[in-house]
């Protein structure tokens, strides 16, 4: 059911991101964004914090980067600052859905200016060129989540009344098999291909073609944003135990830096960044 406009006056975002180098890599290629907007104002979030949805949309977003030197960082942090630059442009008066198709045409706009700015550097600097990144973006509008996705970073929904759904779909061929039912969970996370990305933002695609979705929240829904690296570490059942320790009324507090430092401990082959949103009631 969808919340009221009296329910969403009283809703209040709580969230909590980390990222992680691990422990082989030598640098950081993962980003991740928080950003409260309204037509008068952008502000950058903290990597903790709370806030009400009354008066202004949420955009959460983590990115994977990918490529030689220091292009994979580079083009990650690229993905994320042209969110602020974009989305703000979709904001609607106080309580008004943003209807999911609008909201698709902007996401699909972001993504594909993303991608154009990404492959003309590519293309302009032998040190950018074939840099690609991953992009897993949430939009908190009244009442609605939209979302968009490119590549194998994850958005996770867990809804109030429990349990733990991928949002998003890996793209690669690994992800195919696992969807398909062709290879189990732990067979996915093994495999040597499990990395091949089919499709991502930059780099030689010449198209692209977000996934993108809608979904309505409740009090006491969360969503998980994350890298590869969370989930190298990380099983489904061992992330919805540790995000699902939190309950209602209990801490948020440090909730990313203690999944990202669960996963390190497994494995830390990867970069790793976890982003955590909660809804409450105030």
């Amino acid at each position: 059911m969808n919340a009221t406009a009296r329910d969403i006056a009283r809703f209040r975002l709580h969230w909590s991101g980390c990222s992680d180098r691990g422990k082989v890599r030598s640098n950081n290629e993962d980003s991740f964004v928080g950003l409260r907007f309204n037509r008068q104002e952008l502000e950058r979030l903290g990597k903790e914090g709370q806030a009400a949805l009354q008066t202004a949309d949420f955009v959460f977003a983590v990115s994977d980067g990918m490529g030689g030197a220091q292009a994979g960082e580079f083009a990650s942090r690229i993905a994320v600052e042209k969110v602020p630059q974009i989305l703000p442009k979709g904001f609607r008066p106080e309580f008004e859905h943003p209807e999911a198709n609008s909201a698709g045409v902007l996401l699909q706009a972001l993504f594909q200016e993303i991608h154009k700015a990404l492959v003309y550097l590519g293309q302009s600097y032998e040190e950018c060129r074939g840099m690609e990144t991953t992009l897993s973006l949430c939009w908190f509008a009244p009442g609605l989540l939209h979302f968009a996705h490119v590549g194998d970073s994850r958005i996770y929904y867990l809804p109030a009344n429990g349990g733990i759904r991928q949002l998003t779909e890996d793209d690669t061929h690994v992800g195919w098999l696992h969807r398909q039912g062709k290879i189990n969970e732990r067979e996915a996370r093994t495999h040597p291909r499990r990395n091949v990305l089919q499709k991502a933002l930059g780099g030689g695609n010449q198209f692209v073609d977000p996934q993108i979705g809608s979904v309505a929240y409740t009090v006491g829904d969360r969503f998980l944003l994350c890298s590869d690296g969370l989930v190298e570490g990380l099983y489904d059942a061992h992330l919805l135990d540790l995000i699902g320790a939190v309950g209602a009324g209990a801490t948020q507090e440090g909730l990313g830096q203690r999944l990202v430092e669960a996963s390190v401990a497994a494995s830390g082959r990867d970069n790793t960044t976890a982003l955590v949103i909660e809804v409450r009631g105030v």
